[in-house]
């Protein structure tokens, strides 16, 4: 078990970076808000997945070797930056399509996968766990992986709970604003243009770290 004297911070900690506004909550509105509150849902439900397994390697000591080894960090950006390049492009392309063309939307299974791979491809999250609980364990508690591995699932749920009400929220309001085919096509290149950014976001940081300093 953790560290029960620091648990009350723990959770206040957790609470702050659970409300903040980051890539993963961006995703998650921006999906919401074209598919609708069950696709807010699902992302929401694949983003705490892919911190599932952040949290165990985390857990696992697989942190400090991705950390000694910095190539993989950036191809692990690079190919998270480009898989959101890829859904930029593929829904704004759907958006652009004539009303009377039939588009398939995503399905359920497929706005899962996307928001699990948006974030295990993000390896920061992962070296923030690495970095942020072990400063709440003690010793004498028990295996450190199990007091990390305990703390990764408390954040986990606290920050399931908050994305599904954004999830939720972020849904009815595009149900709302999506009553007709510009609106429709509107929030499609929203979703389109918030992709981008997080794209942008990875490739930036992952070029910027092997392109020679002058």
């Amino acid at each position: 078990m953790p560290d029960l004297t620091m648990l009350p911070a723990y959770l206040a900690a957790v609470a702050i970076i659970t409300v903040a506004p980051g890539p993963d909550s961006a995703f998650i509105v921006a999906t919401a808000l074209a598919r609708g509150p069950r696709a807010g849902l699902l992302s929401a439900t694949g983003m705490a997945l892919g911190m599932l397994a952040h949290v165990t390697a985390a857990a696992l000591g697989l942190a400090a070797l991705l950390r000694s080894i910095p190539a993989a960090q950036h191809v692990m950006e690079l190919a998270g930056g480009l898989y959101l390049g890829w859904l930029a492009v593929t829904t704004a392309r759907s958006a652009r399509k004539p009303q009377t063309v039939v588009t398939r939307t995503p399905s359920g299974g497929q706005v899962l996968r996307r928001a699990v791979l948006t974030n295990v491809l993000n390896p920061k999250t992962l070296l923030f766990f690495a970095a942020f609980l072990p400063r709440f364990t003690g010793t004498g508690n028990g295996p450190l992986w199990a007091q990390l591995l305990i703390l990764g699932l408390i954040f986990l749920v606290m920050g399931l709970v908050w994305d599904c009400l954004i999830g939720l929220f972020a849904g009815r309001l595009g149900q709302g604003l999506a009553r007709g085919c510009r609106a429709a096509t509107t929030m499609s290149l929203v979703t389109a243009a918030t992709f981008a950014v997080l794209a942008l976001f990875l490739l930036h940081s992952a070029l910027t770290a092997v392109m020679p300093r002058t």
